[in-house]
């Protein structure tokens, strides 16, 4: 982004705390599109404070990326929605590494049938002998490193998607080494097949895409297996994520142990990775092709609760329960990146300063909040992660009006929120290097 001010937005939640307030749950606060048909209510973007000129630089950014679909959706509801280069609403495009979270929603499916269990060993349902390693080291290899990226095998053959036995060899223990490796994902698919007796497409016709209005296939394309679906099919199954596997009240995947697994650290070498999902705000990460650990959240810009789907050239679908936010991406990249996720932040380094702040909070030059800054519900406080850092401070509520001033002892022990009324709130806060840094959070 070319601006050298910008400040990361969250949880404009007035509508959702409403409902919460009077329901008591979350996901009935979610609005879902009919299985049938083309309806799916909107939401505007003045309803949730999002600048029009802030909107159009989003679109112009996606469009110099190669961007064929993006989708924001909030509370469920379609926020912004635009296609590029001739993509249209009904147009099919390829979900590409994206797709590997559908099949790992559907192993969780099939545990839940009873048909699998994610610690039986891969030879049960591919046979002895679907490698070219010792018995006793393809007797280690189970459905869950193959989720979690940890089968052992070599992802440095020529040929990384080759399935065949002669492609898949030894390189180190099931579970000692996290690698991006296509192939053994690639045979969850048989795995599947094998376990339910229906192929990966019928099962998942049945088990998520007419529960859910869902469209789209999974097609071979040399050695892999590529979902193709519209940018709202995407959509609809980011919004059945935000839901915890509920679609309306239907619940698709009642394996809650499962559907938490899928979305946290799988393993102890790459923390930003769960089940086939990519997960942000974790102390560090690793990237294909690469056996190097970096310091830090995957998504800097993006929020740290952030769940993603990423494929290559920039097939994208972020979840973000803390917003009741989901959006995707579709279209090409500039880059050939397995998974771009450089991409995937500068896109979030847009989305997060949609909303225009109140006048009086934007008095001066501004950083989006690395230190972050939330709300303890339960000691109505709010808390910050490196008081050290900060000087002092001015508490906002959301017409811009300064509330108070709190010096360096208040962020150490936390700000006492108990005489203020629910909504959203700013803290405009001064770092010991003399940075101006906004954060935003919502009192229930």
């Amino acid at each position: 982004m070319k601006s050298s001010a910008f400040i990361i937005m969250k949880k404009l939640k007035i509508l959702i705390l409403l409902c919460a307030m009077s329901t008591g749950s979350k996901g009935q606060s979610l609005y879902f599109p009919p299985i049938e048909g083309n309806e799916w209510d909107t939401m505007s973007p003045e309803s949730l404070g999002w600048c029009q000129e802030r909107i159009d630089s989003l679109f112009n950014f996606l469009d110099s990326q190669n961007t064929k679909a993006f989708i924001l959706l909030k509370d469920g509801k379609i926020v912004l929605e635009q296609y590029f280069n001739g993509h249209t609403q009904v147009s099919p495009w390829q979900w590409a590494s994206a797709g590997k979270t559908i099949t790992s929603f559907m192993v969780g499916m099939a545990q839940q049938d009873g048909f699998l269990s994610i610690s039986d060993e891969t030879a049960s349902y591919l046979g002895e002998g679907w490698t070219i390693c010792t018995p006793e080291q393809e007797s280690q290899i189970t459905i869950r490193h193959q989720l979690t990226m940890t089968s052992g095998l070599n992802d440095g053959v020529v040929n990384n998607h080759c399935t065949l036995d002669t492609c898949l060899e030894y390189l180190a223990d099931a579970g000692a080494r996290w690698a991006y490796h296509n192939a053994p994902y690639t045979l969850l698919d048989s795995v599947i097949h094998q376990a339910t007796g229906q192929t990966l497409n019928a099962y998942t016709n049945v088990k998520l895409k007419t529960p859910t209005g869902m469209t789209g296939i999974f097609v071979p394309l040399e050695d892999d297996n590529v979902f193709f679906s519209n940018a709202r099919s995407m959509a609809r199954f980011g919004l059945l994520i935000l839901n915890h596997g509920t679609w309306d009240g239907n619940t698709i995947m009642s394996d809650e142990t499962y559907f938490n697994q899928m979305l946290n650290t799988s393993q102890s070498l790459n923390e930003s990775y769960g089940y086939l999902w990519w997960l942000n705000g974790k102390p560090s990460y690793m990237i294909p092709q690469l056996q190097f650990t970096f310091d830090g959240p995957l998504f800097p810009h993006g929020p740290m609760d952030c769940v993603a789907a990423m494929g290559k050239d920039g097939q994208f679908i972020n979840v973000v329960e803390s917003e009741n936010m989901v959006w995707i991406r579709m279209g090409e990249s500039p880059d050939d990146l397995p998974v771009p996720f450089l991409l995937n932040d500068s896109i979030w380094e847009y989305v997060s300063t949609l909303s225009c702040l109140p006048d009086h909070v934007l008095e001066g030059e501004y950083d989006h909040g690395s230190l972050p800054v939330f709300y303890d519900a339960k000691s109505n406080m709010v808390k910050v992660l490196s008081p050290e850092k900060m000087n002092d401070a001015v508490l906002f509520n959301v017409m811009g009006q300064r509330i108070i001033s709190v010096n360096s002892s208040d962020l150490l022990t936390g700000i006492s929120m108990e005489a203020f009324s629910p909504g959203i709130y700013y803290l405009r806060v001064l770092t010991k290097d003399n940075q101006i840094q906004v954060f935003d959070f919502v009192k229930e």
